[in-house]
Order: structure tokens, then C-alpha cells, then sequence
């Protein structure tokens, strides 16, 4: 009360000043140089949080406009051309990328967001959400976050979208996923079929063998030749438990096929690669892709 007080005071009365001071202390006045002056010991200043997708639909924005964006990781202004960085560093460390035949996609699984709970169901709240494996966040650190489509999507429809990706990266489509597989050796037929197809394309695109389940797929003399490392992260269910790290992992895409929507899944005991239509309710791997 006695801070509403305070801020009351200089917005009314004190309209001489033409400053505003907030403060969670009993008293003060605002800094004579100061618009707009906070004064605390124990809190900071939040500004709106977006991600980039959510910026670039501001209308007009203004010089000088700010926010913070949490799929950049930095403190933005518009400089009245483009939105930079405000901290005035390199925008953050730079992506690890593998380049496979035509397409150059993120080396590791996405791991953006707010971890929430398994049993929550992902909303269109305007926070970027996250699950971690047992929710625990080592699991995260390790394997990368798990998400639903929609919020994979940032609640959009369209194919070719950038989603919970960053700047300068979009989700792959089932066509991009495709590309990759062909690249490593599969037919176009073998590529639009569904279930397990191929020949050994899933063990050339897993990775790091103690991680995973001993099997038919780290045993393969392709393992881990394509560079793409794949991790067996496991998944979220829909009803919001979580299952089979150590022996799976599913990647979205971003094409939907009907109300469902396309992955890929590896396999612990089996060389090749899955290809199947999931309810956007589970919760899988991100793997980004270049622009």
C-alpha cells in the first residue's frame, strides 16, 4: 500500500516533476535526471517477454521500443531498422550446425523454454514451454527438451515455419526429413513409406553409444557415420508420464497428416528409421534446420 501510495503521489501531485519514482522502501523521491526511476535492493526490472516470431508481428514498432527475447536468449531494442542487441555482445554462443548434402541442421536437440511439469498440457500463454525427462533438467542439459506440436509450432499451421527454432532456423518439414534420409542411402520409395524403412540410415544418424541401449542399432557398422547424432531422449505421453529414454527417440516434423501430425523415431534394436503420424499431444524432440 505504502508503495501505491508513493507512485500515486508523483503521478498526480508531484506532476511538476513530471517524474514517476517506484520504490519498496517507505519513502523517496525521484532522481532529478530520472523519467522514470526504480529503486530496490532485492528486485529487477522485467520486461515483456517474447519470442522472435511474436516480435516481428509487433505492428510499426517504435525506436527505442524493448523486450527480451527467450528464444535469442538477449535484451532487444528496435533501432527504428531492425531489432538488436542491446547488451552490445555477440547475440549469443554461436549454434553447432552439421551439414548433410544440401541442408545444414542444428547438432543437437533444442533445449528452449520454461520446464513445466509432464502432467501440464502445453497453452498458448505467450511463454515458451518445455518438458524435461522425469522432469528433471539434467535431462534437458542432456538430450534436449521435449515439446507438443502446437507449442513446437508456437500455434501456427503453416509447414515452413520458424516455430520455437532460432533466428535463422526453421522446423523441418517431412519433406526436410525426407531429403536427409535419401541423402544417406534411402530410395524416394523407401522415403514415403511408413514404419520402419531403409536400410541402415537410423544407426548413420544416432550418436553417442553409451547412451544408448546395446542393440541392433549401435551395433551397426554405421553408427554414428553421418555425424547427425541423435540421442535417446525418450519421449512424453500423452496422458503425461514419460517413457523408453535410453532406447528411443522421436523427432517431430512440422507437417501435420490429418489431425495428427509426422516423426521420426530411432529405435534402440533396429538399424533403420520410423516414419508415422503421432497425436500432437506427445511430447518429442526438436531438431531445427537451417534457412
Amino acid at each position: 500500500m505504502k508503495q501505491s501510495i508513493i507512485l500515486i503521489l508523483f503521478l498526480s501531485i508531484n506532476s511538476l516533476y513530471s517524474q514517476v519514482l517506484i520504490s519498496n522502501s517507505n519513502e523517496g523521491i525521484p532522481d532529478p535526471t530520472a523519467m522514470l526511476d526504480l529503486v530496490s535492493t532485492n528486485k529487477g526490472l522485467l520486461p515483456p517477454r517474447m519470442t522472435a516470431a511474436q516480435r516481428d508481428s509487433i505492428n510499426n514498432p517504435t525506436a527505442g521500443l524493448m523486450i527480451y527475447c527467450i528464444d535469442c536468449l538477449e535484451m532487444q531494442m528496435f533501432n527504428d531498422t531492425a531489432w538488436t542487441n542491446m547488451i552490445g555482445l555477440p547475440p549469443s554462443v554461436p549454434i553447432p550446425t552439421i551439414t548433410i548434402g544440401s541442408q545444414t541442421w542444428m547438432a543437437n536437440n533444442l533445449d528452449v523454454g520454461t520446464m513445466i511439469n509432464g502432467t501440464t498440457t502445453m497453452t498458448n500463454n505467450n511463454i515458451l514451454e518445455k518438458y524435461c525427462y522425469n522432469d528433471d533438467p539434467a535431462n534437458c542439459t542432456t538430450y534436449g527438451a521435449l515439446y507438443q506440436w502446437d507449442e513446437m509450432m508456437q500455434y501456427v499451421t503453416t509447414a515452413v515455419t520458424q516455430g520455437v527454432c532460432p533466428t535463422g532456423f526453421h522446423l523441418p518439414t517431412d519433406d526436410e526429413w525426407k531429403t536427409l534420409e535419401m541423402h544417406l542411402g534411402m530410395t524416394q520409395a523407401q522415403a514415403d513409406a511408413t514404419g520402419y524403412r531403409g536400410t541402415d540410415q537410423g544407426s548413420q544418424l544416432a550418436g553417442n553409444e553409451p547412451l544408448w541401449e546395446n542393440g541392433n542399432l549401435d551395433q551397426n557398422a554405421a553408427f554414428g557415420m553421418s555425424g547427425f547424432a541423435v540421442l535417446p531422449g525418450g519421449y512424453r505421453i500423452t496422458s503425461g508420464s514419460f517413457s523408453i529414454q535410453s532406447l528411443n527417440a522421436d523427432f517431430w516434423s512440422s507437417s501435420e497428416s490429418g489431425g495428427s501430425a509426422w516423426d521420426r523415431y530411432l529405435d534402440y534394436d533396429d538399424p533403420r528409421v520410423n516414419r508415422g503420424d503421432y497425436s500432437k499431444l506427445y511430447g518429442f524432440s526438436v531438431r531445427c534446420v537451417q534457412d
